[in-house]
């Protein structure tokens, strides 16, 4: 990294938040910068406590120590903390005084119910931005029913479209609603901080998973609610219109070859010695191309299978998109990631040289530093101290079960 502080240095953020999609966008913000202090509730009795995704199996570090937990929660700090105590909550408040942000991902009807609005806040903090990140809002009927990804996914249209049109609906491989939910808060958040360092006001900041899923249908939702068409799921994955651009078969398996400009067509079939396809009446135009696309991908099928993934990817890669269609091994064992420092190291108590992602953000061209994710509790006497406590208040607090 160059001599600058990172970008989010020397702002604080709180977050009460579990499992991924409020972690994951709170992640962004901490490899950026920010102190972002983790607000997890305390083991009860010595047993469990934490966020729910440290205990995530089927791989873990310690026990109650996942390593899906670390996919989540990088460069972050941890506060055990029972914010339904009046205690905790005292401490909470004093927290907040001295932060710019307080982030969470719970159910819709809790933010309101646990005091964590800016209505509730503000006094305290008059510029505290309140992000809420929930399943289907705070503010209608669903607001206390729990959701998760991939029922975003059913209801949002996404199962309708994967897969094969033949096949039953199928959600993606990831929790991708989750990750761009948690995307979106973190912009809205930052969004709100501009305007309070500038203004001295925070506000609330809300985002809900259905929302987020339904506004990635994107295009085809303006296919269907202008010209009341309805985008279905195509064979080998193709694009609903430009073509061909779907999966091919190789010789040993599979690729992604995307003609989704013109000039693309006419270089594949210059690169594969088949400019008569370019003339075919039947392939001429792009949407020749469509009307005729089973005929074309047979015909391609045939040309691509007398041949490896490897030797299509040398002829054609830099000329026309192309990729090999992975299994997730592959994926992360491909030496780009290493050319691109897609992968790093970091230092755990547990695991020395524990593996992880690197940011896909770059400052000054370098990729943003990564630590561990905390262990429960790591950072609660360096912050309480922080705010007045001595070691036998501490003491006290925790005997009591606050933190």
């Amino acid at each position: 990294m160059s001599e600058r502080p990172l970008p989010l240095a020397g702002f604080r953020f709180l977050s009460a938040e579990q499992y991924g999609a409020g972690p994951y966008g709170t992640q962004f913000l901490a490899q950026l910068g920010a102190e972002v202090i983790k607000i997890e509730p305390p083991a009860k009795n010595g047993v469990g406590g934490g966020d729910t995704a440290r205990h995530v199996g089927p791989h873990f570090l310690r026990e109650g120590e996942s390593v899906y937990f670390h996919a989540f929660n990088l460069n972050k700090k941890s506060l055990t903390l029972d914010l339904n105590s009046n205690e905790g909550n005292a401490i909470f408040r004093k927290l907040l005084a001295k932060s710019h942000a307080v982030a969470n991902n719970l159910r819709g009807d809790l933010p309101q119910r646990m005091g964590l609005t800016y209505e509730a806040l503000k006094d305290i903090n008059p510029a505290i931005v309140c992000a809420h990140l929930s399943a289907y809002g705070r503010d209608n009927v669903r607001a206390k029913w729990p959701g998760y990804d991939y029922l975003m996914q059913a209801e949002a249209g996404f199962c309708a479209l994967t897969g094969d049109p033949d096949g039953e609906p199928q959600r993606m491989g990831l929790s991708i609603v989750d990750f761009m939910a948690g995307t979106m808060m973190a912009v809205g958040l930052l969004a709100a901080l501009v305007d309070a360092q500038r203004s001295g006001l925070g506000r609330d900041v809300d985002l809900d998973l259905l929302s987020a899923a339904v506004h990635q249908t994107s295009y085809p939702a303006l296919w269907y609610m202008n010209e009341d068409t309805i985008t279905q799921r195509t064979p080998r994955s193709a694009h609903p219109s430009a073509t061909p651009s779907q999966m091919f078969r190789s010789a040993d398996g599979w690729m992604f070859v995307m003609c989704q400009l013109p000039k693309f067509w006419t270089i594949l079939t210059e690169k594969i010695g088949r400019v008569d396809l370019a003339a075919d009446p039947r392939f001429a135009r792009e949407s020749d191309r469509l009307a005729n696309r089973a005929v074309l991908s047979d015909l391609l099928d045939g040309i691509f299978s007398t041949q490896p993934t490897g030797h299509w990817q040398a002829l054609l890669e830099g000329f026309v998109p192309i990729a090999p269609v992975y299994q997730l091994d592959q994926a992360l064992d491909n030496p780009w990631l290493e050319t691109t420092g897609m992968t790093d190291t970091v230092q755990h108590p547990d695991r020395e040289d524990f593996r992880v992602l690197a940011s896909p953000i770059r400052i000054d061209g370098k990729r943003l530093p990564n630590r561990a994710g905390p262990l429960l509790g790591q950072d609660s006497d360096d912050v309480l101290t922080e705010l007045g406590y001595d070691d036998a208040g501490i003491a006290d607090l925790r005997a009591a079960g606050i933190v």
